[in-house]
C-alpha cells in the first residue's frame, strides 16, 4: 500500500473520473435537498397559520438532535470510507467486506440503537431543552418520536452507501434514494393533507412517510451487498469476528472525525437555542432559510465525496500526484456550481423563500437571509471540498480543528454578541455564520496546502 506507483497525471482522465463518480452524488444530494424542501413546504401550506409556523417550526429543532446521530455514524462512516478506498486503490479488495461489517455493526449498536431508545423516550424533554414553545412540542412530539425509529435503518443505510463510495460505485445510492425520496414525497403528501382516502395526519404523517422510505431503502441496498455481486459484499455466512487492526484504524480516523461532528452539532444547538428565544415566527423563517442553505451545500459536499474517495484510491495505490490533481479539479467544479447557486439565491431569494410560505413577514425576512447565504458559497463550497480531500487522506485532526475553532467559537460567540448585546436579532445569527464558513475555510485550506496529509500512513 505505501509504494510509489507515480504514473503521468492525464487532465482529461482526471476530470472524466471526478465527474464520473461526482454527478451521481450531486444528483442525489441535490434532488434530496429539493424533496426535503417540499416537505417544509408542504407543511408551510397548512390552512392553519399557527399550525404550519409550529410544524415548520417542530421540523427544524427535531432535525437538530437527529442531525447528532446521523453525524455520529457518518463521522464512523468516514473512517470506513478511507479504509475501503486504500484498499481498492491497492488491490486488497479481500479486506474490504470486514471493513463493511465493522462499520455495520459498531454504527448500528454503539450509536443508532441507543441513541434510538434515548430520542422516542425523552422526546418532549429533549424538545423542551432545545428551546421548543408549548406549540411546538404538541405537534412536534410525535413526529420526533417515529423519526428515531427510522433513524435506526437510516444508520445501516449510511454505512452501506459510503462503503459503496468508498470503492467509486455512487450509482446504485443515487437510484435507490431517488426512488425511497420520491415515495416520501408522494407519501407526505397524502399523510400530512389526508389524501387518497387517508387520515389527516399534519406533521406526524411526515414522520411516518419517512420512516417507511428510509426501511425501503435498507431492504433494497442489504438486497445489494448481499448479492455479492460487486467489490463491496456483505456474506452472512461467515461469522462475525472483531479485528484489532480495523478497529485501530477506524478509531484513529474515526475519532477526530466523530470529535468534528460532536463539536459541530453541539455549537449548532447552542445557536439554534439562541435562534430559537427570537420566537416561533423568526425561528420558522430562520428553518426555511436553513432548508434553502441546505440545498447550497450538496454541490460542496458530492465533490468531497468524490475527492475523499479519489483522493484515498490514490494514496492506496502510491500515486501521489493524482491525488493532488484530484483536489484541484474537484474544487474547480464546485467553485463554478456554487457560484451559480450564489447568483440565484441573491436575486430571486424573495421566489424562493414564497414557495415555502404565505407569511409576507417570513419572505421578507428569509429574502435578506439568503443575501447572506449568497455571498458565503464559494467558500462554503472550498471548504467542504477540501474537508474530503482531507477525511479521505485519513487526515481527520485538522477538520475537527476548523470545526472547533468556526462553529462552536465564532458561530456561537458572535450569535450571541448580535442577537442579545447588539439586538441585531436574525441577521446578527446569520453574519454569525457568515463568519463561521470563512474560519472553517481558512484552517482546512492552509492545512490542505502543506501537503501532510499525502503522508498519513494506516496501521497494517
Amino acid at each position: 500500500m505505501n509504494g510509489s506507483n507515480q504514473l503521468e497525471v492525464e487532465p482529461r482522465l482526471i476530470r472524466n473520473d471526478v465527474i464520473k463518480i461526482a454527478w451521481p452524488v450531486l444528483v442525489e444530494l441535490l434532488l434530496s435537498s429539493l424533496f426535503s424542501m417540499v416537505d417544509m413546504m408542504m407543511l408551510g401550506w397548512l390552512p392553519d397559520k399557527a399550525e404550519s409556523a409550529a410544524s415548520v417550526a417542530a421540523v427544524g429543532l427535531t432535525n437538530q438532535p437527529l442531525f447528532i446521530g446521523q453525524s455520529l455514524v457518518q463521522a464512523l462512516n468516514v473512517g470506513g470510507t478511507a479504509l475501503i478506498a486504500r484498499y481498492f486503490g491497492s488491490k486488497e479488495t479481500d479486506k474490504i467486506e470486514p471493513v463493511l461489517k465493522h462499520v455495520i455493526m459498531v454504527s448500528l449498536f454503539g450509536l443508532a440503537i441507543p441513541l434510538s431508545i434515548i430520542g422516542f423516550f425523552f422526546a418532549p424533554g429533549i424538545l423542551d431543552l432545545l428551546g421548543a414553545k408549548s406549540d411546538t412540542i404538541s405537534v412536534g412530539t410525535k413526529y420526533f418520536q417515529i423519526l428515531m425509529i427510522g433513524f435506526i435503518f437510516q444508520s445501516f443505510n449510511m454505512s452501506i452507501a459510503a462503503s459503496l463510495r468508498g470503492v467509486g460505485e455512487t450509482k446504485t445510492p443515487m437510484r435507490i434514494n431517488l426512488t425511497a425520496n420520491f415515495f416520501n414525497v408522494f407519501g407526505n403528501y397524502i399523510l400530512i393533507f389526508g389524501r387518497l382516502g387517508s387520515p389527516k395526519f399534519g406533521i406526524t404523517g411526515a414522520g411516518i412517510s419517512t420512516a417507511l422510505s428510509n426501511m425501503f431503502v435498507t431492504i433494497v441496498l442489504f438486497g445489494v451487498v448481499i448479492k455479492g455481486k460487486g467489490v463491496v459484499k456483505l456474506s452472512i455466512k461467515h461469522r462475525f469476528h472483531f479485528d484489532n487492526l480495523i478497529v485501530y484504524n477506524l478509531i484513529k480516523i474515526g475519532i477526530p472525525a466523530t470529535l468534528e461532528q460532536l463539536v459541530l452539532r453541539t455549537g449548532i444547538l447552542l445557536f439554534v437555542r439562541i435562534v430559537a428565544d427570537l420566537g416561533t415566527v423568526s425561528y420558522a423563517t430562520h428553518q426555511i432559510s436553513l432548508s434553502i442553505l441546505s440545498l447550497s451545500f450538496q454541490p460542496g459536499q458530492a465533490f468531497g465525496i468524490a475527492t475523499s474517495a479519489l483522493i484515498g484510491k490514490s494514496l492506496g495505490a502510491g500515486q501521489l500526484e493524482h491525488a493532488e490533481a484530484y483536489s484541484k479539479v474537484t474544487r474547480k467544479f464546485g467553485t463554478y456550481i456554487s457560484t451559480m447557486m450564489a447568483l440565484i439565491f441573491f436575486f430571486f431569494g424573495r421566489y424562493i423563500a414564497s414557495l415555502y410560505t404565505r407569511d409576507e413577514e417570513i419572505i421578507q425576512n428569509a429574502t435578506v437571509l439568503l443575501k447572506i447565504i449568497a455571498l458565503v458559497q464559494p467558500f462554503q463550497a472550498s471548504q467542504l471540498i477540501l474537508a474530503g480531500g482531507l477525511r479521505g487522506a485519513g487526515d481527520t485532526f485538522w477538520p475537527l480543528v476548523s470545526a472547533l475553532v468556526g462553529v462552536l467559537g465564532v458561530r456561537v460567540g458572535l450569535a450571541y454578541l448580535l442577537v442579545n448585546v447588539f439586538n441585531m436579532a436574525l441577521i446578527g445569527a446569520w453574519i454569525a455564520i457568515f463568519v463561521d464558513q470563512l474560519i472553517r475555510w481558512a484552517f482546512v485550506f492552509f492545512r490542505f496546502r502543506t501537503g501532510q496529509w499525502k503522508y498519513i500512513k494506516l496501521k497494517e
